[in-house]
């Protein structure tokens, strides 16, 4: 489809990711060197149907780079996921003449693109891969998740001393109910004793072995990251199963929760957004449109959206490796 972009409108939805802005002010900044006029859509899919739209211009997104959240908020909308609400949606850029918009958001974002596209085929998107989690198919790394991973990281330094201090055994949960790469970064990263992913079917005993060898070992304390999502259960669940069969050091459990989610951005959050958002607005320009624009191999690359929703990122049994190899 060959389509003259002259507006283009950016939004973001889901979760928030630190360096979001990042990735608004280089759409905004790129567009607006190549003549675009660009609107943000304020709160994602639900502003979207509500019709709030308001232009932006390059001095808005001045002085956002190093700022965790999104400027133009996010949300998730119950509306947009009927027809009714998307074709309200789909009147409301019509009526601010939109010729594509860039979503910024994780695979829910994604997927509401896909649906709306399949609709109302005439206003093109593409999408930037913005979660923590980094779980889409078609990028190494996903805006947001090298901040989180180091959050975790430093929060477990902080855990660390404590567990030493007192001799106990600490299960720390961190963000991740699909997916364990942020807890295997933080694994590695924060030389925990192991790591429970929802990816690796683990079993209780093989649990207990771990904290056995380890005493076996003299070693007085432990640290144990759990995904949210591991098949064991939750950080508390598994610390209450712990207690109630192992005569170890007392366990104690930390979620880290939502602070992975905020806070400034880490440099390599701020150039990875930077280069998404400025290739978002190139492959609108080149007329690529309803892909996903990620980072393969340290270059721009474009997936179709329907590979990054549908597909499985692959998962890194090397890295678990190490990860059990350097917590010996």
């Amino acid at each position: 489809m060959e389509k003259d972009i002259k507006r283009i409108a950016v939004f973001t939805s889901g979760g928030d990711a630190p360096g979001m802005n990042a990735a608004i002010r280089a759409v905004v900044r790129t567009a607006t060197y190549h003549d675009l006029h660009v609107y943000k859509i304020s709160r994602g899919y639900d502003g979207m149907v509500q019709g709030d739209i308001q232009r932006l211009e390059t001095s808005d997104v001045g002085n956002i780079l190093h700022r965790g959240g999104t400027i133009i908020k996010t949300a998730r909308s119950q509306e947009f996921r009927t027809k009714e609400g998307r074709q309200k949606a789909y009147d409301h850029l019509l009526a601010y003449d939109i010729d594509a918009c860039v979503a910024i958001g994780g695979n829910g974002t994604l997927t509401g693109a896909q649906v709306f596209i399949e609709e109302f085929p005439e206003i093109p998107f593409v999408g930037l891969p913005g979660t923590i989690d980094n779980d889409l198919f078609g990028t190494d790394l996903t805006i947001g998740f090298d901040t989180a991973v180091n959050t975790a990281i430093e929060a477990v330094d902080k855990i660390r001393d404590t567990a030493d201090s007192h001799n106990r055994t600490f299960f720390v949960e961190v963000m991740g109910r699909d997916a364990g790469h942020i807890a295997l970064s933080t694994g590695i990263g924060s030389g925990a004793g192991n790591v429970l992913v929802p990816e690796v079917d683990l079993k209780f005993d093989d649990l207990i072995a771990v904290l056995k060898k380890a005493k076996l070992r003299n070693k007085l304390f432990s640290v144990i990251i759990v995904a949210e999502g591991s098949k064991l259960g939750n950080a508390t669940e598994i610390a209450k199963k712990v207690d109630a069969v192992y005569d170890g050091p007392p366990t104690r459990v930390t979620v880290i929760g939502h602070l992975q989610r905020g806070g400034s951005p880490s440099a390599v959050d701020r150039i990875l957004a930077s280069r998404l958002g400025y290739g978002a607005v190139m492959s609108l320009l080149n007329n690529e449109f309803n892909v996903m624009i990620g980072i393969q191999n340290n270059k721009i690359s474009k997936t179709s959206f329907a590979d990054a929703i549908s597909k499985k990122k692959h998962f890194d049994d090397d890295l678990l490796n190490i990860s059990k190899i350097l917590a010996h």
